[in-house]
């Protein structure tokens, strides 16, 4: 990451920070519901529907025509339709939002064709939404009021999965028209275990799908746009990069949407997540199942440390040589000092006075987890970060437990005390990208950026000597069987919960099959007693012929006999 694009996340911050309402709540995690926004909000943002589209102009239409009846001001609403290739090229139809544009994008893909209408667009709110996704009237409406009470929210509405028939023309009631249709299962299961996501999960970004959310145009300036190089998984990819940006993620069950039909995933989801988890991988660092190999390096790391290339050749590799050994191998090292100053051209190098940097620059060159650079800034995409003092070795498993610490008490920053005198502390510092993203977003000016991340997040502070942290000394050796040990636990935790998740979405599927069934049994239950009925009226009928033939052959006997 370069201090340029440091130095524009920071200038979006202010920005968003200058969007804020007054005396805005702080929301503590993901915990939204102390914004709680009024329902009688007066519209002053105005919204970018962003739709990539390629081919389905039937569908299309009646997006389009859904978009037409939002209670959201037109005047602040403008639709940019995407066509990616259609042939025939898409058309807008008479039946439309006013402020509608239709444009082209010739890059196949539809992370290009969202990239290409946010270009376009100008609201302070960009709304994906799929082109055969239909929205209620109201659906608009209700994200907007959730932006307006902050400018930090990415808000997802309730999408539910339909199998009838497409209409030629927008229905009057869509919900009946509609109905019965199926939710977006794990996204449903996702929110009801997480207390509407409040319970601070985890993984909150994982709410970030592209068929109907909507995200402050700031906050997707701050994070970037989508990344054209995924084949799959780009929602989810850029809804980690917003978490990492401070967001805060909401879902919204009065933003009602219909998608015509199943999406690709519910249709392929195993050789769909193969393909996805293939690419994120490398992308979202809070997907630890997916990285259980103990050597393989990461496009993004799971933390960096930053380490003082100054302070001495031997105390500088004493420090980076142990955060190289310890258990925690997902990780870089920035090992920070003046490497485009240094003379290459040295004469007499025992006494050259940048010998120490010099050994260091010569010492870590070419090492793959290390990064020689002048300035401290890290990647924002980098989860956690470890600002380790000069001097200080951490012990094998100090890393890991520290990590193990702020993830289970969703802390933003956690201050190990290293030693204390007349002269000062001195602390090691592992921080959250996101806690301090966040902080960034809601401090008032000259406020103790440490003390909102405690607002937002949390900190702790803990003894070095606890962590095992010392000075000097040699690195430890043998984290492998330490490290297997554990993420052997991680990846066996990991499997069982995603084994239960599936077989929650199967007993879910099993329910709703039974209430199927269910209705059926008691249909076939009817038909059974209509037929029933009808054969016993079969048997009353055959029984009379019976009696009547009887009694005309009797009668015809004595007939004959008479004769």
């Amino acid at each position: 990451m370069t201090a340029d694009r440091m130095t524009a996340d920071r200038m979006t911050a202010d920005r968003m920070t200058a969007d804020r309402p007054a005396a805005s709540p702080r929301v503590r995690g993901n915990d939204y519901r102390v914004l709680a926004p009024a329902g009688n909000v007066t519209p002053r943002l105005t919204v970018s529907v962003v739709i990539p589209a390629y081919g389905g102009q039937d569908k299309l239409d009646l997006v389009l025509a859904a978009l037409a009846r939002q209670t959201y001001p037109a005047g602040l609403t403008e639709v940019i339709v995407v066509d990616n290739g259609s042939s025939p090229p898409l058309r807008l139809p008479a039946d439309r939002p006013e402020r509608t544009r239709l444009i082209v994008c010739d890059r196949p893909g539809r992370a290009c064709a969202r990239n290409a209408g946010l270009a376009a667009a100008t609201g302070d709110v960009i709304h994906w939404l799929d082109s055969d996704v239909v929205l209620t009237p109201g659906a608009i409406e209700a994200h907007m009021r959730w932006h307006h009470a902050a400018p930090y929210l990415v808000v997802t509405g309730y999408l539910r999965f339909t199998g009838a028939e497409v209409p030629r023309e927008l229905p009057e009631d869509l919900e009946k028209h509609f109905e019965p249709a199926e939710p977006h299962a794990w996204i449903v299961d996702l929110v009801e275990r997480t207390g509407g996501l409040t319970d601070n999960p985890q993984r909150p970004f994982s709410l970030h799908v592209g068929g109907a959310t909507s995200v402050n145009a700031r906050l997707i300036e701050a994070a970037g746009p989508m990344d054209e190089e995924l084949i799959l998984g780009q929602d989810t990819e850029l809804g980690y990069r917003l978490w990492q940006a401070g967001a805060v993620f909401v879902p919204e069950p009065a933003a009602r949407a219909y998608h015509l039909g199943p999406t690709m995933r519910m249709r392929d989801k195993q050789p769909i997540d193969r393909v996805s988890h293939a690419f994120v991988a490398d992308r979202i660092p809070a997907y630890r199942w997916l990285r259980g190999h103990p050597g393989r390096q990461w496009k993004v790391p799971y933390v960096t440390a930053v380490v003082d290339g100054t302070a001495g050749y031997d105390d500088v590799r004493a420090a980076v040589d142990a955060l190289l050994a310890c258990t925690v191998p997902d990780l870089s090292v920035l090992v920070v000092g003046p490497w485009d100053t240094l003379d290459r051209d040295r004469r007499a190098p025992l006494h050259d006075p940048d010998l120490e940097p010099a050994l260091v620059h010569g010492h870590y060159r070419h090492e793959g987890r290390v990064r020689l650079a002048t300035t401290d800034d890290v990647d924002p995409a980098v989860p956690f970060t470890l600002r380790l003092p000069p001097g200080w070795v951490p012990g094998e498993d100090s890393l890991a437990r520290l990590l193990d610490l702020a993830r289970d008490e969703g802390l933003g920053l956690v201050n190990v005390l290293l030693d204390e005198s007349s002269e000062g502390v001195v602390a090691a510092r592992l921080e959250r990208a996101s806690a301090f993203a966040r902080a960034r977003v809601v401090a008032e000016p000259g406020e103790d950026l440490d003390d909102v991340v405690d607002d937002v997040s949390g900190v702790s502070w803990v003894a070095g000597e606890t962590y095992g942290f010392t000075t000097g000394g040699e690195p430890p050796q043998g984290r492998r069987g330490a490290y297997r040990a554990r993420e052997e636990a991680r990846a066996e935790a990991a499997r069982l919960a995603k084994e239960a998740e599936r077989l929650r979405a199967q007993v879910a599927k099993w329910k709703e099959e039974a209430g199927r069934w269910r209705k059926s049994a008691v249909e076939l239950r009817r038909e059974v007693g209509t037929l029933r009925r009808q054969l016993a009226a079969a048997g009353r009928v055959q029984q009379n012929l019976r009696t009547v033939v009887s009694t005309t052959m009797k009668r015809a006997l004595r007939k004959r006999l008479r004769g």
